[in-house]
């Protein structure tokens, strides 16, 4: 067991002047290659989770051993900023965590897009979209336009006049 300020030891190996190497992230071509080297590299540890915890806090991280636990459950890409807190809690060094962080991003952006070529094209527009929209919009210029004149010219309307004259004829 590690004490919380130390760093983890990975277990011995038949050599004892050379540990066995840590997995790396060697642009896994799915996100669940990915989460196995991850798993592998817990195991490479030999750190319980709440021991990741510890070593992530002694590094100024913050990774709870369950956020730990249910990372390595899954086959999705953990955040980024959990990640680099589980790496260094692991005892990956800074070279190693820009090549997992850089996996993982590419993992992340997805394939690239197809090419253009095999993608449907929009339809074409051809301008005969929109008339009735502008024609209403039009017919409703002109209504405003006729009455705002008819109102500014003074004109009257047949039933006014009729009463205009129904009244000029009464006493």
């Amino acid at each position: 067991m590690t004490s919380p300020m130390s760093p983890p030891t990975p277990p011995t190996s038949p050599d004892p002047l050379t540990p066995p190497a840590p997995p790396h992230a060697a642009s896994p071509a799915a996100e669940a290659a990915f989460m196995a080297e991850l798993r592998r590299l817990k195991a490479w540890s030999g750190l319980s989770y709440r021991e990741v915890e510890r070593a992530a806090a002694a590094a100024g991280e913050v990774l709870p051993y369950s956020t730990a636990a249910t990372m390595l459950r899954k086959d999705r890409l953990p955040r980024e900023a959990v990640l680099v807190a589980y790496l260094v809690a692991c005892g990956v060094d800074a070279d190693d965590t820009r090549r997992w962080v850089a996996a993982r991003r590419e993992l992340a952006a997805g394939p690239p897009p197809a090419p253009t070529a095999e993608r449907p094209l929009p339809p074409v527009r051809n301008g005969r979209q929109r008339p009735r929209l502008m024609l209403a919009g039009l017919a409703a210029a002109v209504a405003v336009l006729v009455g705002a004149g008819a109102v500014a010219t003074g004109a009257t309307t047949v039933q006014e006049e009729q009463q205009t004259a129904g009244l000029a004829g009464q006493p």
